[in-house]
């Protein structure tokens, strides 16, 4: 039987992707700061939600499309922008943007793709967003943004949640850095992964493809401490697009994102990849639906691991979702038809939820 068979939830793809993945990989798409317990109560706070069942109404058909800037999106969740995600299977990116084509969904195009942003939307047929890290003195991170506007992107997602890289201890024991340092440790990590490592060797080593610019170098692990409200007055200046700010989990910070104009806020913990303390991302995200008022595009990303989990969001105020590391582990376990039969899955969840509910629209 094939491998995407096997995968009948986003527990099934990490799971299947875990016996296949090298450790390094798997701990660095897996984890999350400190502890973990960041991220242990990001999903307690989403099963603790609810979804009302309510009976006798016509729920024969439903739909699944949302309005997003304009623009229709066949599904309320796009794709997260992930940094190297030919980690998990080598083309991963452009595995993804043809998802993005074909169900008109916006594919968040990482600052650190393993993919040229410039052929990843191509292959996305537009259907794809640019996320911005503000990086050092800003030199290379405005050439991005001129890149960006250049190859036809119309969305721009300024991240703000890592002003310094968040501390992932699964991710420094296997000393995970980009480009990789080969060490005993890691040579053995690959060797008992062969199927993975084959399959990397023949496509060639990932790189962060976004930099190879001349004169500029990007560390990941660079401060990105310098970014000001002064850094998101001048991206909103020469920036003629839509412009998200992904990362927001403070009422007041959200109040002043739409007082500064930008077009739409991202409430994120970043997976709790970050700061373990911080509060988790589906309870602010009601609070912030408060503050800003009901005409605000509010967009979700953090731990949504299911359909209902979508419509748990949309329920507290998202506009929409995005999941991210569930998509990589579909394709870590069964490469393009493993994520398809995960995006089948995550459909089927939702539109199952929408019809134990009553729903037959998304649209709010």
């Amino acid at each position: 039987m094939p491998a995407a068979a096997h995968i009948h939830s986003s527990d099934d793809a990490r799971r299947l992707a875990k016996r296949r993945l090298p450790w390094m990989v798997f701990d660095y798409i897996d984890g999350a700061a400190g502890r973990e317990t960041g991220a242990a109560r990001t999903r307690a706070a989403l099963d603790a939600i609810t979804l009302e069942p309510r009976i006798l109404r016509d729920v024969s058909q439903r739909d699944l499309a949302v309005s997003l800037f304009g623009a229709t999106a066949q599904r309320p969740f796009g794709i997260a922008p992930m940094g190297m995600c030919n980690l998990s299977t080598p083309g991963a990116d452009l595995i993804l943007a043809r998802l993005a084509a074909q169900f008109q969904v916006p594919h968040g195009v990482s600052t650190v793709a393993s993919t040229p942003l410039e052929k990843i939307i191509e292959v996305a047929q537009g259907h794809a967003w640019f996320q911005l890290y503000f990086s050092g003195d800003g030199t290379g991170t405005f050439k991005l943004v001129e890149r960006a506007h250049a190859a036809g992107y119309e969305t721009l997602v300024l991240t703000v949640d890592v002003p310094e890289v968040g501390r992932r201890p699964r991710e420094l024991r296997h000393g995970f850095k980009m480009p990789f340092t080969i060490g005993p440790r890691q040579f053995i990590d690959f060797a008992l992964h062969p199927r993975w490592s084959l399959g990397q060797l023949a496509a060639g080593k990932p790189q962060m493809a976004n930099f190879e610019m001349e004169g500029y170098a990007f560390d990941r692990t660079e401060s990105r401490a310098r970014a000001t409200w002064d850094t998101l007055a001048r991206l909103r200046d020469m920036w003629p697009g839509n412009l998200v700010v992904k990362g927001v989990l403070n009422v007041e910070d959200a109040k002043a994102l739409q007082s500064a104009g930008v077009d739409a806020i991202q409430i994120s913990s970043h997976g709790a990849r970050q700061l373990e303390s911080a509060p988790t991302a589906i309870e602010r995200l009601p609070l912030i639906r408060v503050a800003v008022g009901p005409d605000m595009p509010l967009i979700y990303d953090s731990g949504l691991r299911s359909g209902e989990d979508v419509l748990k969001a949309l329920n507290h105020g998202a506009n929409f979702t995005f999941i991210g590391r569930s998509l990589q582990f579909a394709m870590a376990a069964a490469g393009e038809a493993g994520l398809h039969r995960l995006w089948d899955v995550l459909t089927e969840e939702l539109t199952s939820a929408m019809a134990q509910t009553g729903r037959v629209s998304l649209q709010i």
